[in-house]
């Protein structure tokens, strides 16, 4: 669904009902807004039925309120200024329990990606990060500490990862110009995205090296350049990245590749153990026998 949807509701409005066209005008004039709302928010706030905004759904050609509201989504998913993000999340959240509505929404997102996640794609990244002679990462702004997350833990168990600095476009290519074919590149970027990660995508695919993406949708542009996608959900509408389904994948991501190399894991972790306490980098209580 693209912007072309909301000409074709402009274009049948003398053909909708009194109540139709309340609805139309108000995606058409709100679409950004009508996104996030359930199908009972937005019938109450143009002032008819919740029955009415679910046929109207089905009237425009969608399977039902979900899908049209999905739809509105992904049309503003790059568009959403903060200022935008910051007036929904008032309407959407509100000031009252913000704690739990926000929980409740990550554990949505959560849901969605476990029901979402092709786990065939999942497979095959694991086994061509696990064969890679070098493994990059790349991440900025709010995705930059997924990208650090991930690169934490990848060195405990490679020796061969980069985690891309990006103060400068100029620095992104000189640290990525020895990329190959025999390599990966590993971009993470949600809405909205970075047009440097999308750069340094592009870069790694034209050298021949394997692109895994960790983004939200098959519509992002990252997608589009990637070999494999990993999708994780963070369209909660916020001012505030939600990127806590995105960490849940990369730590399955961390978690598979670990299991895959576990007698090497585990003689690393032993040698780490030996020089994390002779240097006292963890505090220990006495009746302590194991970091963890």
């Amino acid at each position: 669904m693209n912007l072309d949807f909301l000409n074709q509701i402009e274009a049948r409005l003398p053909e909708f009902s009194k109540a139709q066209k309340r609805i139309a005008h108000y995606i058409l004039e709100h679409y950004e807004k009508a996104a996030f709302m359930t199908a009972s928010k937005l019938g109450s706030t143009v002032g008819v039925s919740e029955s009415t905004v679910v046929r109207f759904a089905s009237e425009v050609g969608c399977d039902g309120y979900p899908q049209l509201q999905k739809g509105l989504q992904e049309i503003i998913r790059n568009r959403l200024t903060s200022v935008q993000r910051m007036e929904i999340t008032n309407d959407q959240i509100g000031r009252n329990n913000v704690v739990a509505k926000v929980l409740s929404m990550d554990m949505e997102r959560i849901k969605h990606t476990m029901e979402e996640l092709d786990t065939k794609n999942f497979d095959e990244a694991v086994q061509k990060i696990i064969h890679s002679r070098r493994i990059y990462i790349i991440g900025v702004r709010s995705a930059a500490s997924l990208a650090g997350f991930l690169q934490f833990y990848f060195t405990h168990i490679f020796d061969n990862v980069h985690l891309i600095n990006t103060t400068s476009t100029s620095e992104m290519f000189e640290q990525l110009f020895r990329i190959s074919s025999d390599d990966v590149l590993i971009p993470i970027s949600f809405p909205r995205y970075s047009q440097r990660t999308l750069k340094a995508a592009k870069y790694a695919r034209n050298k021949g090296a394997d692109v895994i993406a960790i983004t939200d949708c098959a519509a992002s542009p990252l997608a589009s350049v990637a070999n494999i996608s990993l999708l994780a959900r963070s369209d909660m509408a916020s001012f505030v990245d939600s990127l806590v389904a995105p960490l849940s994948v990369l730590n399955a991501l961390v978690v598979a590749v670990g299991l895959e190399k576990q007698d090497e894991i585990s003689q690393t972790y032993a040698q780490l153990e030996r020089i994390w306490d002779e240097y006292n980098v963890y505090e220990k209580t006495e009746d302590e026998s194991f970091h963890v």
